[in-house]
């Protein structure tokens, strides 16, 4: 799948998006996402995470802070690891977590949600994904994968 900028018109359109994306993941590999509360970031990781075959239920851990599954790759299993900084207010609470050590690890792959709260941390070589409301269409959504 070649990065870029798409609009979706829908959540299985999203959530498709996502599943095609998956397919450039390999582990050590990190994607943070923007976008508004309610953009679709979630939807989108749900895609990655059903390319990966992970068998459980994919939701936002906005209270935990990160959930953990097990995802299949080649016939292997992979940590996918979901990561939500919504609640996330200063860069100390990042190292609580132990964070930088988490988003650095080379065994997983690592989506983090609410990007923008890693106060800088995250690797260079991140993948970005932009959710954005459309204009005049709360329907659709543009997404600008880089």
């Amino acid at each position: 799948m070649k990065l870029g900028k798409f609009t979706t018109k829908s959540q299985p359109e999203t959530f498709d998006l996502g599943f095609r994306f998956a397919t450039e993941l390999k582990p050590g590999d990190v994607v943070a996402l923007f976008g508004d509360l309610g953009a679709g970031k979630t939807e989108f990781i749900k895609g990655i995470c059903s390319y990966f075959k992970v068998d459980e239920l994919v939701n936002s851990p906005t209270f935990t802070i990160m959930n953990q599954y097990a995802g299949l790759l080649d016939d292997n299993e992979i940590p996918i690891l979901h990561i939500d900084l919504y609640r996330i207010k200063k860069s100390n609470e990042l190292k609580e977590i132990g964070f930088d050590e988490i988003i650095f690890s080379n065994d997983s792959i690592k989506l983090v949600e609410w990007a923008d709260k890693a106060f800088g941390i995250l690797p260079p070589d991140s993948y970005s994904v932009n959710i954005n409301f459309k204009k005049n269409n709360e329907n659709e959504r543009v997404i600008t994968i880089d």
